[in-house]
């Protein structure tokens, strides 16, 4: 099921929505949908390095070379 949300944008993000929607040919709401879909992975993705980066520095490596130097 879909739900909506609602939001307040002022007027200089409408219009840069506006603009982008037109020069894209969507509406606003599809784009929006997208930069929040891609925001929401980039967060997932954050998360996750921090995560890898804890265990990693655990382990011993602390630089990339420390990394290579064990897998070369």
């Amino acid at each position: 099921m879909d739900t909506t949300l609602t939001i307040r944008l002022d007027r200089q993000l409408d219009a840069a929505l506006t603009r982008l929607a037109k020069d894209a040919h969507r509406s606003k709401s599809d784009l929006v949908r997208e930069m929040l879909r891609r925001e929401a992975a980039l967060e997932d993705l954050r998360a996750t390095r921090r995560v890898l980066t804890q265990l990693a520095e655990r382990a011993g490596y602390l630089t990339d070379e420390d990394f290579f130097r064990e897998i070369s």
